[in-house]
C-alpha cells in the first residue's frame, strides 16, 4: 500500500508556521509523507520542520506589500504559482491538502480544489483571516483553534485547538513555582515572530519601576526586534536587572516552562503555547490584527481569570507596572492563574486535527 502524501500549505509568520509544524510531526509519526508548500518568505521560517518535510516554494503574493505596480503583477504571480502546484500534485497526487492560512496557501488550496483532492482548512484565530475565509466553502472541513470561530454559514467547523510544537508538548503542564518570598523571578516577554516594539517601549520602562524586592530578583528574557535590542539590553542593565534580550529564542518552550510570568501579545501560537505549560499571562492584543482577532484569542482566557488582558489603546507602563506586580506579588493569583490557564490547554490538539486529516482519506 503507497504511503500517504499530506500537502500542508502555510504562510510565512509564526502564528501559520508553528502549527503546521506540530501536524507535520504528528503526521511523519504516524507513517505519513509530508511536503510543506510556502513561498520564498514562508520557507525561511521553515528551518524546524523535520527535515523529512519535503519544501515547495511556489510564486505567490499579498495584497499587504507593495505598490500600484506589485499590485498589478499580483494575478499573475499567483496564476503561476497555481500551475506550479497543479502540475506538482499531477506527478505527485496527494490523500489530503491542509491550509494553514496566508497568501502563500493560495496555490496549493486552489490546485487542491481544481483537482478535486480532499482539503480542510485549520484557522488558528477567532476570526477567520481572508485566505482561509475565502476557502472555507471550499473545503470539506474547518478545524478550529479558538472556539467560536467567526466562519462563514453554512461550513462545516469542529474545534480541535492550536496545534502545538513537540518541544512545548514536552513541556506541558510542567509544575508551576509560584513566585514565593525569594529566589528568582523569570520573566518572559514575547511579541511574535520578530518581536514587537510597542513592548520594548513599555516591558523595561514598567519592570525598572517595580520596587526594590522585586526587581532584584527578576531574571527577564525579552524578545525584541534588532533595532531595538541595544536600546532594551541597556535600560535593563542601567536598573541592574539580569535580561537576556535577543530577536528570536529558540527554545521559548523551555523558558515558558521556567517562568513565573509571560508578556505576550495575544496570537493564537503563544496563546496554545502558554496554555499547554499552564502560566500566568498579561497579554497585549495586536491593535491592527485583522479583524481585531487578537483580542478574541485572549477572551477565554480572560474570562478563565487565566491572563490579564492590557489592551494596546490603555497600556502605559503604569498599569503595566500595576499588573506585573499585582501577580509576582500574590502566590494564591499567580497559581490559580497558572492552573486556569493550564485548563484551557489543547495539547493534543496536532493528534485531533491528524486524525481528521485521516478520515477524509476514507
Amino acid at each position: 500500500m503507497p504511503v500517504p502524501l499530506c500537502i500542508i500549505a502555510a504562510g510565512g509568520t509564526g502564528g501559520h508556521m508553528f502549527p503546521a509544524q506540530a501536524l507535520a510531526e504528528e503526521l511523519l509519526a504516524r507513517g505519513w509523507r509530508v511536503k510543506l508548500s510556502t513561498d520564498e518568505r514562508g520557507a525561511r521560517y521553515a528551518g524546524a520542520f523535520p527535515p523529512e518535510v519535503a519544501r515547495e516554494v511556489v510564486q505567490s503574493a499579498t495584497t499587504a506589500r507593495g505598490g500600484v505596480a506589485a499590485r498589478l503583477v499580483l494575478p499573475l504571480r499567483i496564476a503561476s504559482g497555481v500551475l506550479t502546484a497543479r502540475g506538482a500534485m499531477k506527478a505527485d497526487r496527494p490523500a489530503v491538502v491542509v491550509g494553514f492560512g496566508g497568501y502563500p496557501t493560495i496555490p496549493a488550496m486552489a490546485a487542491a480544489v481544481a483537482l478535486g483532492i480532499p482539503r480542510m482548512i485549520h484557522e488558528q484565530n477567532g476570526v477567520m483571516g481572508r485566505v482561509n475565509r475565502a476557502f472555507a466553502r471550499r473545503v470539506d472541513l474547518v478545524a478550529c483553534g479558538i472556539w467560536p470561530t467567526d466562519a462563514p454559514d453554512g461550513v462545516r467547523s469542529v474545534h480541535t485547538g492550536n496545534p502545538i510544537r513537540a518541544a512545548v508538548a514536552a513541556q506541558a503542564a510542567a509544575p508551576y513555582v509560584p513566585p514565593g518570598p525569594d529566589g528568582a523571578l523569570n520573566l518572559l516577554v514575547i511579541g511574535g515572530s520578530q518581536g514587537a516594539r510597542i513592548l520594548s517601549d513599555t516591558v523595561p520602562a514598567a519592570v525598572t519601576g517595580l520596587p526594590d524586592e522585586l526587581r532584584a530578583r527578576l531574571r527577564v528574557s525579552h524578545q525584541a526586534r534588532p533595532e531595538d535590542a541595544e536600546r532594551v539590553a541597556a535600560t535593563y542593565a542601567d536598573a541592574g536587572i539580569m535580561a537576556e534580550v535577543r530577536p528570536f529564542f529558540d527554545d521559548v518552550p523551555q523558558r515558558l516552562a521556567d517562568c513565573q510570568m509571560v508578556i505576550s501579545r495575544a496570537g493564537a501560537s503563544s496563546i496554545a503555547d502558554i496554555t499547554a505549560v499552564g502560566r500566568p499571562a498579561i497579554l497585549i492584543p495586536y491593535a491592527a490584527a485583522t479583524g481585531d482577532h487578537q483580542s478574541a484569542n485572549a477572551r477565554a482566557l480572560s474570562d478563565a481569570n487565566a491572563a490579564i488582558v492590557l489592551p494596546e489603546s490603555i497600556l502605559d507602563e503604569t498599569s503595566l507596572r500595576r499588573d506585573i506586580r499585582a501577580i509576582l506579588s500574590d502566590d494564591g493569583r499567580a497559581s490559580q492563574m497558572a492552573a486556569s490557564a493550564l485548563s484551557l490547554g489543547r495539547p493534543d490538539a496536532a493528534a485531533t486535527l491528524a486524525d481528521l486529516v485521516t478520515e477524509l482519506t476514507r
